[in-house]
């Protein structure tokens, strides 16, 4: 049947309506339509007040639930409005609105978890040429098509050959290994644009603030975050960029690890370990049972407490390096809890299901038991290397790179992202698997060698991996809601100095370093872009929530070089006012660290 025909009434119907109308009709039959009246009026308006029941019922939910999701059905229902969980929601609402999400921090999450939950299949949508089309030589030949900044920057023009494919979310994908007959070299162009112009303004930022006087890494993120998507939009390939710069954050423990003293390393390890485990356990306890006070979800609590648990080892080090204090015995300390929380980091990753609901608590306790026995495995494995292999290895490059240094440079490196890719295919960590081979190669007479070496790439990919954590930063979001944002960043340093400086001193070091480690982990490090996108997808954390700890991870990435500038006040402060031990008595306590460094030596030969 056409649509624009006119469907036939039913025949009972037309007869009831003819014969309504029909005077001849019998009282029986009359009293009959009026009853049929009557009932229909009855369940017509039951339908609409039903209707209109639901609709109001399904705003309100919406409203709650725009952007909490599951939250509202999980929680019971005779909670109350008048909660600190349901203020704080409102809160939120008031503060973030629905618009104001930074651009791109979803990712296209409904479509990636529909593909990831196999409820849909990944199906291309659109295929762009760069041939010019008719509209646009019209404009360009009238000069009507205003000119933009990131065009100068943009190497999409009619004589590049890449085809790039677009999704329903304006994903971009670049098609760079196209099929040909004969071997050809493929070169990708616009990944080369994006890394001259990170790199140029990362120079430039890091010259800037050097001149200023202020340390350098607010320059390199601050250049990032001008040239990301928040700012200008001068990088196109966000994903090839970043996996670049990660070789930053590689060459950078691997670094620390040639640095890094085994003896000092036995020294620190007790608090290192069980110091960086308290610190972990003791913020998601506290944060635990203040969502369960305040009438949020335990789950929730939990994710937030180990979110606020991890700390920058990037930036931490940088500053180190750059004050020269990574063989000091607070540089020490605060080196190895955040290898261990590096460590942890693939911990956590297991625990977000179980949190989720999407696994049960025993399958969480089994993947943290593998992830356990593999980094047992995976250390004594490299112990074992550290005695039989790495020296002999270590000699016969230096003997067959007497005339240059190109080799034995090669190796090192080698040896390092060799390191790094064992570790995360066996579900550890990049950065642990590349501290483990500098802690391996500075065991050896050679180690100063190496990083004399290694020295120059470490420099140019950390400036490289900084400017692309940066990039993670809304310059126009952290603007608009920089009062709330900055008052979560103070809680936060606040609360992680207090916890992290009880826990150190609790293995009886003293105030003045307890507080130095306290701040120098008093910020939230940038595995918690991931952890926190990961929560998203399993909706263990979703809304507004998601955005207060989005903004506050990145602003207190931004404010921790200017804190660290602070310390020597702080310090000066604290001794004035006779908190810390003074400066006469310093030499007496680096005597007794020595001396206990010896001795654990000693005992160890």
């Amino acid at each position: 049947m056409d649509l624009d025909e006119e469907a036939p009434v039913p025949s009972v119907l037309a007869a009831m309506i003819s014969d309504d109308h029909n005077p001849h009709a019998s009282p029986h039959f009359h009293h009959s339509i009026s009853m049929a009246r009557r009932r229909f009026t009855v369940i017509g308006f039951s339908f609409l007040l039903l209707v209109g029941t639901t609709l109001s019922a399904r705003s309100d939910q919406e409203t709650r639930e725009r952007f909490y999701g599951n939250v509202v059905n999980s929680t019971a229902p005779g909670n109350g409005e008048g909660s600190i969980a349901k203020m704080f929601d409102r809160v939120l609402e008031k503060e973030f609105s629905e618009n104001d999400q930074p651009e791109g921090s979803d990712g296209g999450a409904s479509f990636n978890s529909s593909v990831a939950d196999q409820q849909a299949e990944i199906e291309t949508v659109a295929k762009v040429t760069h041939e010019k089309g008719k509209r646009n030589d019209t404009q360009e030949n009238n000069g009507t098509r205003p000119f933009q900044l990131q065009d100068v920057f943009s190497l999409e023009n009619e004589d590049s050959d890449d085809m790039t494919l677009i999704d329903k979310k304006n994903n971009v994908f670049v098609m760079s290994n196209k099929k040909s007959k004969y071997p050809i070299l493929q070169v990708d162009l616009r990944l080369i644009s994006d890394l001259v112009v990170i790199i140029v303004f990362a120079a430039i930022g890091g010259i800037v603030f050097s001149c200023l006087g202020q340390p350098v890494i607010v320059g390199y993120l601050l250049a990032g975050s001008i040239i990301g998507p928040g700012g200008l939009k001068f990088i196109s390939e966000m994903v090839q960029v970043e996996t670049v710069a990660q070789f930053g954050v590689v060459f950078l423990l691997f670094a620390l690890g040639l640095e890094f003293s085994m003896t000092k390393l036995k020294v620190v390890g007790p608090v290192a370990v069980l110091g960086g485990l308290f610190q972990i356990v003791l913020l998601m306890f506290l944060c635990g049972v203040t969502a369960l006070l305040c009438g949020a979800r335990l789950s929730e609590g939990i994710f937030v407490g180990a979110f606020l648990s991890m700390s920058s080892t990037a930036v931490v080090v940088k500053f180190l390096v750059e004050r020269n204090s990574t063989s000091s015995l607070h540089g020490q300390v605060t080196i190895g809890i955040l290898i261990f929380q590096d460590c942890v980091v693939g911990l956590l990753f297991a625990l977000l299901p179980v949190l989720g609901g999407n696994s049960g608590l025993l399958q969480g306790i089994i993947s943290m038991g593998k992830l356990l026995l593999i980094l047992s495995i995976f250390l004594t494995v490299a112990s074992l290397l550290t005695w039989s292999f790495v020296p002999r290895f270590l000699k016969l490059m230096i003997q067959l790179s007497s005339q240059t240094n190109e080799l034995y440079q090669l190796a090192a490196v080698a040896f390092c992202l060799l390191s790094a890719w064992c570790s995360d295919k066996l579900g550890l960590s990049l950065e642990l698997g590349s501290f483990v081979a500098g802690v391996m190669l500075s065991t050896t007479e050679f180690a100063q060698h190496t990083l004399e070496q290694v020295e120059p790439i470490r420099n140019l990919f950390a400036a490289l991996f900084l400017s692309s954590i940066g990039m993670l930063i809304n310059v126009h979001f952290l603007w608009n809601h920089v009062d709330i944002l900055l008052a979560s960043v103070i809680l936060v340093i606040v609360v992680k100095t207090a916890i992290a400086a009880i826990v150190v001193k609790a293995f009886r070091y003293n105030i003045k370093i307890s507080f130095h480690v306290g701040v120098l982990l008093a910020q939230i490090g940038e595995f918690a872009f991931v952890l926190l996108s990961r929560a998203s997808n399993l909706h263990v954390i979703e809304g507004k929530m998601y955005l207060l700890l989005l903004g506050t991870t990145a602003l207190s990435l931004v404010t921790t070089p200017l804190l660290f500038k602070l310390i020597p006040s702080a310090m000066n402060l604290g001794v004035i006012l006779r908190w810390f031990p003074s400066e006469n008595s310093s030499p007496n306590e680096s005597m007794q660290e020595k001396a206990s460094m010896i001795e654990i030596h000693n005992r160890t030969n």
